[in-house]
């Protein structure tokens, strides 16, 4: 298969290279705070040049972010069985897993850093928020298709309904959120979401 091209970014990505910056990039956000990481470190790890990790994302933060969703994705699969209490459920333990795990502690540092730094609060959410985020109300909209879901809810609040305690618990209250809450906060909200009976 034909490598693609990045648009308007130079040559095309060497796949190898690209899976070693990433690694590196995750290696050192596990040793180190995001602060203190930096694009010559990526590139020393990697073996590569700062110049190629440049050539394919615009900033560090791209690159440290891109390797945390790599990382981080495959935990939190949007899985849709058919049983709209199963999958939320799953869906905010897992995430609440992640959360106390150090996939936790990188994502608390890219809140912080992003407060200050618009490079990494535009990198946090197009790499990571705003995806992740798209395929749960496609998700959501097939749940509502099927009638597991009601028609009149407002997904884009049904998604901060879910997800929005856990990042408080998280950030502003300094608890990584358990098992047994994020049991509790789903079935708080899917009371709200089933459609009324006929």
């Amino acid at each position: 298969m034909p490598q693609k091209h990045e648009r308007g970014r130079g040559r095309p990505r060497d796949e190898a290279a690209r899976r070693r910056i990433l690694k590196a990039a995750l290696d050192l956000m596990e040793e180190t705070a995001f602060a203190q990481v930096t694009a010559e470190a990526i590139a020393e790890r990697a073996g590569t040049s700062k110049a190629t990790v440049y050539r394919w994302w615009p900033n560090k933060a791209a690159v440290v972010i891109e390797a945390f969703r790599e990382a981080v994705t495959p935990e939190l699969p949007l899985r849709d069985t058919g049983s709209l209490r199963e999958d939320l459920t799953t869906q905010v333990q897992n995430f609440a897993r992640v959360l106390s795990g150090p996939g936790g502690r990188m994502l608390r540092s890219f809140v912080v850093a992003a407060r200050s730094d618009a490079d990494v609060a535009a990198a946090f959410r197009t790499i990571w928020s705003d995806p992740r985020r798209r395929e749960a109300k496609k998700m959501l909209l097939h749940k509502q298709a099927s009638g597991q879901l009601r028609k009149d809810a407002d997904l884009d609040l049904v998604l901060d309904s879910l997800y929005g305690p856990l990042y408080y618990r998280f950030l502003v209250k300094n608890e990584p959120p358990s098992q047994k809450y994020a049991q509790a906060l789903a079935e708080l909200v899917i009371r709200g979401l089933a459609p009324a009976a006929p």
